[in-house]
C-alpha cells in the first residue's frame, strides 16, 4: 500500500479538539499521513553572521560571567570587566550567581554587588531583603517545572524562579551592552547582538525553554525574532574552544614534564601555584591582569593536529551544580565534530562538597541548630561558605598541614544562646576527632577531614566516568579535557588519572573556568559547527493504528465507524541516542478534525528507552504539545494536510509547519513548560 493510500484510509483526531471514546483508555492521539525522515542542506543552516557581535552569558551554579567577540574579529574573544569585590584566595573571573531583592522585590544588585551590600545589612533589616545563591540546580532538580516553579531566599520567603533568571539576565545585557557602548564609542543596539546562553547538556528541553522564556521576559530577545537568541550547551562549548588550542594554553596530566612553566602535577586555576619560578609567576598574573582578550587559532590548534579523521575525544564538564560529559570524534578537513554517545552526567558538582561540609556542621551543631541559624543569621551563613570555599580550593592529595576554617562571631554567639554552651564544648562532645577547635576562632579541619568531604561527589563523577568507558562507542577515546572550575581540583584530577590508568590523555586548558564561555562565543559565530547529535531521549506521539488480532492488546481496541482501531500506539519522532545531523527534519503530516477548526493541539511524548510500543507504558510520560494554529489557511480543498517539520538535531527541538493545499506557512510550537 503507498503512502497516499495509508493516507486516505486513516483518521486523523485531535484529543484535545475533538475527544475520542477512547479517552479512558489514554490519549488514542492522531495518525500520521507522512511519517518521514528527511535530510536538509545542513550547510543552509544559518551562520548568525549577520550580527556584530556574539555576546555569550556563562549562567554558572556558583559563578556567572559573559564574554564577546566582533564578527568581524573572530578570532578575538574578549571577557567581560573585572567585577568589584573578591574572596581572598579565590579567582574573580567571573562573579557569584547571587541575587540581591529589596524587601519590595525590586531587584537591587547581582553577584559581589549583591552579596557584599547584603552582608553589610543589618540583621534586623536583612531578615526582609531577598538574596538567592546556587538557584540554578532548581532547573534540574525539579521535577515539574513550570513558569510558576518557585524559589527560597535566605530568608525563606518564595520567589518566582523566572523573576530570578530574568533579573540576572538582564543584568547581563545591561552589563554586556554598556561595554559594548564604550568599546564602540556609540551607544550598541541590540538587535546587533547575538546572545548565546549556556546551559548543562544534561538538562531535559523544560530547563532549556524555561531559560529561553527568562530571556523573553528580560528582553534580551523578543519573541518575533527567537534566532536571535541560540542556547549552548556546556561540555559542547568547551569541546569548540579546545579544538583551537595552542600547546602553552593547556596542562597535559599525563606528561612529566612542564609546558610554559607549568608542572603537570599542580593545580590548573588562574594562579600562582602552578608556576614554577617566582618571576614566571608575576609575569603571568601581570600578562592576565592587562588583557582580557584571547586570541583564538582561525584553524584547529596544535594539539588538533595531532588527531586524525574519526579521532575520539571526551569532555567533562565539572561545574558547580552539575557535571556533564559529552563524546565527540573529528572530521577532518574542516574540523567538524560529531556527536558519537548521548550526554551524560548527574548533579556531581563541587556544590556536593558544600553539602558534605553542612551535613559535617549538623553533626557537631545538631540539625536543629543549623537551620536555625541559616534562618536567623543568612548573612553570617554566607560569610561561613565563603571561608570553606577559600579552604575547600586548598584541599590536595599530598598536604600534610591542617586547613583553618574562620567561624563568624554571631555563628559562635548565636551557638552560645541557642544551647548555652559554647562552640569549643560542642566540638569537645561530638566525637568527630578530625575536627578541632582553634584559639583564634577557627575550626581546625585535618587535610583528611577535608578530603572526605569531597570524596562522594568524585566518587560519582569517578563511577559515571567508569561506566561510559565501558560503552562500545567510547572505545580508543585519544583524549579526554577536564574542563569547569571544579576541573580545578587536584582531588579531582588525580582519581581521573587514577580512573584512566593511562588509557587517555588528560588535558586541562588553562583559565579552566573561561573554557566554556570562550567556546560558547566561538559557537554563536557558527552555529553549525557541531554537524552531528545524539538524542538524549525518545520522542513522539499518540497515535491510532489499524488493529491487529494477536498482535494488539484487546483492551486497546477501538471501534469508531465500523473501523477497528488500536489507541495509545507510540509513533517515534526520534530514539534515545539515536544519531541526527544538524538540519534533519523529522516529517509528519496531520489533518484538521474538523473544517473549521482553528488550533490543532497534539500531545507529545518521552521515554528513556530507545524504543516504546504504547504511549501508556511505564517509563513513558506527556512532556510537551506541539501546538499548529491553522487559522487563516482555510482553502477549499476536501481534507487539509498540514505538513509538520521538526528538528532535533540543534540544541533545542524546534516545529515548523505548512498547510500543503496553500503553501501558507502555519504557526507551529513545541511547549514543554505546560505538562
Amino acid at each position: 500500500m503507498t503512502e497516499k493510500d495509508t493516507a486516505t484510509e486513516n483518521i486523523i483526531t485531535d484529543a484535545m479538539a475533538n475527544p475520542s471514546p477512547a479517552k479512558s483508555m489514554g490519549d488514542p492521539g492522531i495518525t500520521p499521513l507522512s511519517p518521514s525522515h528527511t535530510q536538509n542542506d545542513t550547510d543552509q543552516v544559518p551562520s548568525g553572521l549577520s550580527f556584530d557581535v556574539v555576546v555569550a552569558i556563562d549562567f554558572g551554579t556558583t559563578s556567572s560571567g559573559y564574554a564577546y567577540a566582533f564578527t568581524k574579529e573572530p578570532e578575538c574573544i574578549h571577557t567581560m570587566r573585572r567585577w568589584e569585590g573578591g574572596d581572598p584566595g579565590v579567582s574573580n573571573q567571573k562573579t557569584p550567581t547571587t541575587i540581591l531583592l529589596t524587601p519590595d522585590r525590586k531587584f537591587h544588585s547581582f553577584g559581589y554587588a549583591a552579596r557584599d551590600f547584603y552582608h553589610d545589612l543589618d540583621p534586623s533589616e536583612s531578615k526582609h531583603w531577598l538574596y538567592l545563591e546556587k538557584f540554578k540546580m532548581k532547573l534540574h532538580t525539579t521535577a515539574n517545572l513550570s513558569i510558576d516553579t518557585d524559589l527560597h531566599a535566605a530568608n525563606g520567603k518564595r520567589v518566582k524562579a523566572l523573576d530570578i533568571f530574568a533579573y540576572a539576565l538582564a543584568f547581563f545585557k545591561e552589563q554586556a551592552l554598556k561595554e559594548l557602548s564604550d568599546q564602540t564609542g556609540g551607544e550598541f543596539d541590540n538587535n546587533d547582538v547575538r546572545w548565546v546562553i549556556t546551559v548543562p547538556a544534561i538538562w531535559k528541553m523544560p530547563a532549556k525553554q524555561f531559560m529561553r522564556e527568562a530571556a523573553y521576559k528580560a528582553a534580551l530577545v523578543s519573541r518575533e525574532n527567537p534566532e536571535q537568541l541560540i542556547i549552548s550547551l556546556e561540555p559542547e562549548a568547551a569541546s569548540i574552544y579546545c579544538r583551537k588550542l595552542r600547546l602553552h594554553q593547556m596542562v597535559d596530566l599525563g606528561t612529566h614534564t612542564t609546558q610554559n612553566g607549568f608542572s603537570p602535577t599542580d593545580n590548573v586555576g588562574s594562579g600562582i601555584t602552578q608556576v614554577v619560578s617566582p618571576g614566571h609567576a608575576k609575569e603571568h598574573v601581570r600578562r592576565n591582569r592587562q588583557s582580557r582578550t584571547f586570541l583564538v587559532e582561525n584553524v584547529i590548534g596544535e594539539l588538533w593536529s595531532e588527531l586524525e579523521e574519526g579521532d575520539r575525544y571526551v569532555v567533562v564538564d565539572c561545574g558547580g551544580g552539575t557535571v556533564d560529559l559529552t563524546v565527540h570524534q573529528i572530521r577532518l578537513p574542516e574540523g567538524h565534530l560529531k556527536e558519537l554517545y548521548k550526554a551524560s552526567g548527574g548533579p556531581y558538582g563541587s556544590l556536593g562538597i558544600d553539602y558534605e561540609f553542612e551535613k559535617l556542621l549538623c553533626k557537631i551543631f545538631g540539625q536543629d541548630f543549623i537551620d536555625q541559624f541559616k534562618i536567623k543569621r543568612p548573612a553570617a551563613w554566607v560569610d561561613l561558605m565563603i571561608a570553606f570555599e577559600s579552604r575547600k580550593r586548598a584541599a590536595a592529595p599530598d598536604r600534610t598541614n591542617p586547613l583553618n576554617i574562620n567561624l563568624p562571631f554571631s555563628f559562635i554567639d548565636y551557638y552560645k544562646k541557642f544551647r548555652g554552651h559554647s562552640v569549643e564544648h560542642a566540638l569537645r562532645k561530638s566525637n568527630v576527632d578530625f575536627v578541632k577547635w582553634s584559639s583564634q576562632g577557627m575550626l581546625r579541619m585535618s587535610p583528611d577531614a577535608m578530603n572526605s568531604l569531597f570524596k562522594p561527589t568524585i566518587d560519582h563523577i569517578i563511577q559515571h566516568l567508569t561506566e561510559l568507558f565501558e560503552k562500545p562507542e567510547v572505545s580508543n577515546i585519544k583524549f579526554l579535557f577536564l574542563v569547569g572550575g571544579f576541573a580545578e581540583s587536584p582531588l579531582l584530577q588525580q582519581a581521573v588519572q587514577n580512573m584512566l590508568q593511562g588509557r587517555s590523555r588528560i588535558i586541562i586548558p588553562h583559565d579552566v573556568g573561561l573554557t566554556i564561555l570562550k567556546g560558547a562565543v566561538l559557537f554563536g559565530l557558527d552555529p553549525s559547527i557541531i554537524k552531528v547529535r545524539r538524542s538524549p531521549l525518545t520522542y513522539g506521539v499518540g497515535v491510532l493504528n489499524r488493529f491487529v488480532e494477536g498482535k494488539h492488546p484487546p483492551e486497546k481496541l477501538l471501534v469508531k465507524d465500523g473501523t477497528r482501531w488500536c489507541t495509545d500506539v507510540f509513533d517515534t519522532f526520534i530514539a534515545a541516542d539515536q544519531s541526527v545531523a544538524l538540519g534533519e527534519m523529522v516529517k509528519r503530516s496531520y489533518t484538521p478534525a474538523k473544517p473549521s477548526q482553528q488550533v490543532i493541539v497534539i500531545h507529545v511524548y518521552c521515554a528513556e528507552k530507545e524504543s516504546a510500543v504504547f504511549i501508556s507504558e511505564p517509563g513513558v510520560r506527556k512532556c510537551g504539545t506541539l501546538r499548529l494554529d491553522v487559522s487563516g489557511t482555510e482553502s477549499t480543498a476536501p481534507r487539509r494536510e498540514i505538513q509538520t517539520l521538526m528538528q532535533f538535531g540543534d540544541t533545542e527541538i524546534r516545529a515548523m509547519a505548512v498547510d500543503v493545499s496553500t503553501g501558507r506557512t502555519v504557526k507551529a510550537s513545541i511547549d514543554f513548560l505546560s505538562c
